[in-house]
């Protein structure tokens, strides 16, 4: 230790009693002194080490240091809980949107099939955000939305499903005739529209083996037909399309949806045709038939087809000149309308 001599210390203790001094002037003439955070960091700081006979000749009082001390404690821990966290980066929402539309298209897909697939596409992304991202968005994990709904089940069978069902028409003499649609779901095709007063076994088979032929001319493979639950499609019938190597899916009670697409044909048939027309017998229905499948398979637009009819191959608004004429079917019941060039 250094030794202080008696000299030094005089003059030490005189510092000491001129500094007290200051203070008590300061203390006089200033009403409220405003300490600094660094002021406050260094009394705090310094209050350990102090006598306190001391603290008498301070600006501040014991008690107001260890209230900076607190508050210094609390600034800390706070500045602590809101430090940047540390972790993998947000996905972004093209990203996020991606992983939302691979697993509602595909049920049957994982966190990792679907992170290989994103791979891909360019984004790196770990199977445990996907999960994330997916109970979010309210999507059940693989093994409980893999079961494949209705919908996907005719999307994914549309190009070889061939969907039927009966209606019936009551002519001008009260007699009910039965109506026999077969289409196409892919195109919306009507490819059979038969009528007959009665609809027994052997009339109904016979229908069966007319579709067939028809399909093997369109070059159309058959793999599942749709019908209802109704008595008049015979066993035999089916029997036909299982001899041909199609599967027949009878639809649940009460489930008109089940085979709504051509419930739809039979609506759009009813209001835009039939319900306009006295029918009179058999043969006048045939040809009302006729007339209206030509009408919707070539000429009317179709919504699912972008507004393009069933059998339609070229573009519809390719064509922009020449004279705009009608082609009037059933008395002009049923109108198309198309261009035709003018002769110079």
């Amino acid at each position: 230790m250094v030794a202080v001599s008696s000299t030094d210390k005089a003059k030490l203790e005189a510092e000491v009693l001129a500094l007290r001094r200051q203070v008590q002037v300061l203390k006089r003439q200033i009403k409220r002194v405003r300490w600094s955070p660094g002021d406050r960091m260094i009394m705090a700081a310094l209050r350990d080490h102090l006598r306190r006979s001391a603290w008498a000749g301070l600006l501040v009082r014991p008690e107001t240091v260890l209230g900076w001390h607190r508050d210094l404690v609390r600034r800390k821990w706070a500045a602590y809980l809101r430090r940047p966290r540390r972790g993998r980066p947000r996905i972004r929402s093209e990203c996020r949107e991606l992983i939302v539309r691979m697993a509602s298209e595909n049920p049957s897909w994982g966190y990792f099939r679907i992170r290989g697939e994103l791979l891909k596409l360019g984004h790196m992304v770990a199977a445990t955000t996907i999960r994330s991202v997916l109970v979010g968005a309210g999507i059940p994990p693989s093994g409980r939305r893999a079961q494949m709904s209705w919908k996907q089940f005719l999307a994914a069978h549309a190009q070889t499903l061939v969907t039927a069902d009966f209606f019936t028409v009551d002519t001008i003499f009260f007699k009910r005739l039965y109506v026999l649609i077969n289409m196409h779901v892919a195109t919306r095709r009507i490819l059979l529209a038969s009528c007959t007063a009665n609809p027994n076994e052997v009339w109904v088979t016979q229908q069966a083996r007319n579709l067939l032929w028809t399909l093997e001319e369109e070059g159309i493979k058959l793999e599942v037909v749709i019908h209802e639950r109704d008595k008049k499609f015979a066993p035999r019938a089916d029997q036909v399309f299982k001899s041909g190597g199609a599967r027949v899916i009878v639809t649940p009670l009460l489930a008109p949806r089940s085979n709504a697409h051509v419930e739809r044909w039979v609506g759009s048939c009813r209001r835009e045709c039939l319900d306009w027309m006295l029918v009179v017998n058999v043969r006048h229905l045939e040809a009302v038939l006729r007339e209206y499948c030509i009408h919707y398979n070539q000429e009317r637009p179709h919504r699912s087809r972008e507004l393009r009819p069933p059998a339609a191959r070229g573009d519809p608004g390719a064509r922009h000149d020449g004279q705009v004429i009608r082609n009037p079917r059933l008395g002009g019941l049923l109108n198309d309308y198309r261009r035709v060039a003018v002769a110079a």
